[in-house]
Order: C-alpha cells, then structure tokens, then sequence
C-alpha cells in the first residue's frame, strides 16, 4: 500500500465550507453515502425536485466507471490510471475495480477538495503489488499534475487518463479543451483516454443546475453531445462511440437499459 503524497491535515480540514453546497458530497448523497453536511442534502433534494432523474444519472455513471475500467484494464490491458477529479469514495472505486482484473495496476487520484483530501487514506488501500496515490491538485494546472502523477506513473508506457463528471467545472469551453488536450499529449500512444458528464439535453435538468449554480456553489456547465465530442478529437472512439452511459456496453442483466442525461465514451490514442 503506498499513501499519497498529501497526508489530510489540519489546514486542509479547516478549509471545508459547511455553509455552501458542494458537488462532490452532493453527488456522495446521491449515490447514498455518509459524507454529506445538511446543507449538501437540502441542495440535493431541491435538485432532484426539479430534475427526479439526477439520482438515476448519479448510479448510471459510477456503473459506467465499473464497467470502462473493467474493459480498459481488462481487454485492453492497462495497467496505469490517472483518474482526475476523483470525487468522495463510494463503492467500487477506479482501483478497486482496476486491481480485481490486474493486482498490479497503479492508479494516481486527483482532486483539490479538502474534504476528498480527508478522506485520501480511504481511497489509499492497494493490493501489496500495486500502487495507489493522491495528488492534491487542481484540473486547471494540468501541468502540474502531470509532474506529480510522473513520480508514480510511467509515462512512457500507456496510461488511462479519466475525467469522469469533471470538465463541466470549467466554465470555459475553450479552456476545458486545452487541458483535455495538454493532458492526452503527454500520454504515449495506446492509452486511452475514459470520460462523462452531464449534458444540457433536459430543460429539467438545465433549471435544476441553474438553481445549484445560484447557491454560490462551484458552477458546473452542461454541454452538448456534440462539444463534449470535440474532447475526443484525434483519438479512436471505441464502440458504440459517445453515447448515454447506460448504453455504452451495458450488462446483459442491465436491461432494460434507460438512457439519462450524462454522456460518455472510451477512446485509443493511436
């Protein structure tokens, strides 16, 4: 087991704001965790009255980052993930499924949230052969995280780079592309890159995000099918493309499968 290289301290904890809603233990709500404050789950259930499937799309997308990494490091044989944004830990998160298939995968997580920092060491329990790690860094340093995430993986074998519900956090579309692309440059050819998020595809779902984005909270963008698509640009989409994540290589026992409003693909750099 291999701890991250920000140990949770007290300066961290004190940066927690309990007053303001925060999607990272909204999103933990959702999915049915423990590590929400009331102020989480008063936003939470104002959300979900305006727009009832965001419970729905919080479950589809974690069985959507079971089944990716279960195909990356499975078929495809990867053996090292840079998963940014990583969120609270829940169930079956990137390692556990990674090191189920390869024991000996690696995995670098990414957040700047101080309470995702509180609770690195949960996130931090690896297979003796593998390694897993915490960056404490912000998606808008791509930089950065590349330097530190170098330390742990090599770059000059494939990595799976994995932003997973996590661009629309930059409000700016032009800027989210740059750093999409910065971080896909620095990975050598048969990586793959695995991504989501939530799409502007719902009136309900627009007013409800609206709403949060009105709390003071961290705003997050939704965006069309068709610009998150432009995330992908140079790389090779694997079937069925970018599509709704239920219906990306859904589960025989998954069906009958709903699309929702949180869209996904997997991609080869060539």
């Amino acid at each position: 087991m291999t701890h991250g290289s920000s140990t949770p301290g007290r300066q961290a904890l004190g940066k927690i704001d309990t007053t303001v809603p925060h999607s990272a233990r909204i999103w933990n709500y959702w999915m049915g965790g423990k590590d929400n404050y009331e102020v989480d789950r008063v936003a939470g259930d104002q959300y979900r009255e305006v727009a009832p499937t965001i419970e729905v799309m919080a479950r589809a997308s974690r069985a959507y980052l079971i089944r990716t990494v279960t195909h990356v490091a499975g078929e495809a044989g990867i053996r090292q993930f840079l998963d940014i944004g990583t969120g609270l830990p829940t169930y079956d998160n990137t390692h556990q499924v990674a090191q189920r298939i390869a024991p000996e995968a690696r995995i670098v997580y990414v957040d700047n949230d101080p309470l995702v920092l509180r609770h690195a060491q949960a996130l931090l329990t690896s297979t003796p052969e593998g390694v897993t790690d915490y960056i404490d860094a912000d998606l808008h340093d791509p930089d950065k995280i590349l330097q530190a995430a170098s330390e742990k993986l090599d770059f000059s074998r494939p990595v799976a780079l994995m932003l997973m519900g996590i661009l629309g956090h930059i409000q700016d579309y032009d800027e989210a592309r740059a750093i999409v692309r910065t971080l896909q440059e620095a990975l050598p050819s048969g990586s793959y890159f695995v991504h989501y998020d939530s799409t502007d595809t719902d009136q309900s779902l627009k007013q409800a995000q609206q709403g949060y984005d009105d709390t003071g909270a961290v705003p997050y963008v939704l965006r069309s099918p068709e610009q998150l698509a432009r995330f992908y640009d140079g790389l090779e989409l694997l079937e069925p493309g970018i599509v709704s994540c239920p219906l990306w290589r859904p589960e025989p026992a998954d069906a009958p499968v709903e699309k929702t409003d949180v869209y996904g693909g997997v991609a080869r750099k060539p």
